[in-house]
């Protein structure tokens, strides 16, 4: 299948645009996917949702039968400028060690890439660089802002057959906290965990920012991309990026945790039909993060109790997505078992 050109936008508005446009999913192929199912050696459903994983596959690739052999992991890193009000545990210098680490091969999700047969890709945006104080300022101008979106777009390859998105970005909870906050109810207290473990005066510290943040910015947080811009960060704004383009491209995604899930609330804020292409691969031990995903209609795949971010959720769902295909794929059917009849659930 040949994937459409992208044009790189310019604009807040050339995304609207985009977003006005985007393909729907081939309820022809989900139907296939689902009467082939019926056929298989198994009690009729008694596959669960490993079913349902495989028709939304078939939906969203264009496929009767899906492929997964051109799975990619994204993780975008970038740096925050809120970090100096001691909002995290680490300082901002770890981002660019760790997409280092990423880079030799050291870190958990180069091993979970490595079991699953996953390319990874890791996109480091102006590490040295990072987003302005967002309790002083908007974090990004809209230039900025579309510059990382284009940015995760273009790196989304064409013929991939599913996406996994995830980030690295010390500070970036503090991000995503002030995103829901502001796209929600405004209690930052709800929404904001430890992150890389904070203790009580450090998330006293974020709390406060975050706050102060919203407070500042309340007058323009009506616009879901003034509210990526003002609070948000680049690899924040890369992640919606790539969500985008694996929808033009007929890529499915599976949405990594806390983080992954902002530039997802950006893009349902705006439009919730634009994520349905996505899944949620796990319920993250952070924030408030099943709140976010019960706001998103995503029921997660994985609850494991992480926290890592990294796509490191991402790319273990990405495992079960392999396994539900493989099932579906190739298990005999009734007719090429010889089993007569269909067996009883």
């Amino acid at each position: 299948m040949t994937s459409p050109t992208l044009a790189p936008p310019q604009s807040f508005d050339d995304i609207r645009a985009l977003l006005s446009k985007l393909p729907p999913p081939a309820e022809d192929c989900a139907a296939a996917a689902h009467a082939r199912q019926a056929e298989l050696t198994k009690p009729a459903g008694s596959l669960g949702r490993l079913e349902e994983i495989v028709e939304f596959l078939a939906a969203w690739q264009g496929r009767a039968m899906p492929s997964l052999a051109r799975a990619r992991v994204l993780v975008f890193a970038g740096n925050h400028g809120v970090v100096e009000r001691g909002v995290s545990a680490y300082p901002a210098s770890v981002t660019a060690a760790m997409a280092a680490n990423f880079a030799a091969g050291g870190a958990a999700i180069n091993q979970i890439c490595a079991t699953f047969n996953l390319d990874l890709n890791v996109v480091a945006l102006d590490l040295d660089q990072p987003t302005l104080d967002f309790t002083e300022g908007a974090a990004m101008s809209e230039t900025a802002a579309v510059a990382s979106f284009a940015r995760g777009m273009a790196a989304v390859p064409d013929g991939a057959d599913l996406v996994a998105i995830g980030e690295m970005g010390i500070g970036n909870t503090t991000s995503a906290a002030a995103i829901y906050s502001a796209l929600y109810d405004g209690k930052a207290g709800h929404w904001t965990g430890r992150g890389s473990g904070l203790d009580e005066p450090g998330l006293a510290r974020k709390v406060a920012a975050i706050e102060a943040a919203v407070r500042l910015h309340r007058d323009k947080l009506g616009d879901p991309f003034e509210v990526l811009r003002r609070l948000g960060g680049y690899e924040i704004a890369a992640m919606a990026g790539a969500i985008v383009a694996a929808r033009v491209k007929r890529a499915p995604v599976l949405l990594d945790g806390y983080v992954a899930g902002a530039a997802a609330a950006i893009l349902h804020a705006q439009d919730p039909t634009v994520i349905a292409h996505c899944l949620a691969a796990h319920v993250a031990a952070e924030g408030a993060h099943a709140d976010v995903l019960q706001r998103l209609g995503k029921r997660p795949l994985l609850d494991l109790d992480m926290r890592l971010g990294e796509a490191s959720g991402a790319a273990l769902a990405a495992g079960l997505v392999k396994a539900a295909l493989a099932c579906h794929r190739d298990m005999a059917t009734f007719a090429e078992a010889s089993v007569a009849g269909k067996l009883e659930s």
